[in-house]
């Protein structure tokens, strides 16, 4: 059995972690509030955005001039995905369900004879190279980053761009964890190159609406498509940051309970260690004075 003094310290040392525990927990709710306002704010414009992209793509007819975010390399074989996690840890699975459910589709593409590649925006997402080594195409660090901006999802966009447009890739998927409470948040997959636009913009927008662009589809699509991808690469980027103050308020929630059950089962531990020394010294004293 550990000695009293070795219990006092235990128990000491799981008070501290208690209290810094409990004050993450409180940091986090703090944050999470403004993320969430943020993440929810930004959904609208990036789905209506969509809309009116599907509406222009219904529009004209994908050919060899076409913009190359809207048609693609006319290929499938080379593959590049995104991996949007945190640069801090102590988060619950958020940073390790967004890793797995890359590593999902990494297998799976693998599987059926592509070439695939990572690039990471987050620290957090470093754990990828153990499974996949020298396959990290790049990486984009956000360190310095405290509250996500649309110039911080630009910078991402342009240097994924930039490799789409040297050939280093034919298509791209991003990966997120999407915001649905502080207690679920749903790691996520999305095409983002080439911009997939399936669903029919007439229906979307309106089919009986008549509308004329000036100037012409094309170059609208051409000049939007760019943008279109650098807000999803935001909005993810929002997701993110919510669902991760959401699943670290609910780790440092948890581990504050679970704090206070081993400080708990230590205080009886260590009652009962004191009273079997107390009992032991009593015995000795009774025993000493009979001896005389």
């Amino acid at each position: 059995m550990a000695s009293l003094k070795t219990l006092k310290l235990r128990i000491g040392s799981v008070k501290s972690t208690q209290k810094i525990t409990k004050a993450m927990k409180m940091v986090a709710a703090a944050k999470l509030r403004r993320a969430q306002e943020a993440a929810i704010a930004g959904r609208p414009y990036a789905e209506r955005l969509e809309q009116v992209m599907a509406s222009l793509a219904s529009k004209v007819a994908i050919g060899p001039s076409s913009p190359r975010l809207l048609a693609g390399t006319g290929k499938n074989d080379r593959h590049l995905l995104v991996v949007a996690t945190s640069e801090r840890g102590l988060a619950g699975a958020f940073n390790s369900n967004i890793v797995r459910a890359a590593r999902r589709k990494a297998d799976e593409l693998i599987a059926q004879g592509k070439s695939v590649q990572f690039y990471l925006v987050g620290r957090k997402g470093r754990p990828i190279n153990r499974f996949f080594p020298k396959m990290i195409a790049g990486e984009h660090d956000m360190s310095e980053v405290k509250t996500v901006s649309f110039a911080d999802a630009k910078a991402v966009t342009d240097d994924i761009i930039r490799r789409y447009e040297a050939g280093e890739f034919d298509v791209a998927h991003l990966f997120y964890a999407k915001f649905q409470s502080a207690l679920v948040q749903t790691p996520t997959v999305k095409q983002i190159i080439p911009v997939p636009l399936a669903a029919g913009g007439a229906a979307t927008t309106g089919a009986s609406a008549v509308v004329d662009y000036e100037p012409d589809e094309e170059q609208i699509l051409a000049d939007l498509l760019p943008r279109n991808v650098a807000i999803q690469i935001f909005g993810a980027l929002l997701e993110n940051a919510a669902s991760e103050q959401g699943s670290r308020m609910t780790a440092m929630d948890n581990a504050t309970r679970n704090a206070g059950d081993m400080i708990k089962r230590l205080s009886i531990q260590y009652n009962r260690a004191r009273q079997a020394a107390i009992t032991t010294e009593l015995v000795e004293i009774i025993s000493g004075a009979e001896a005389l």
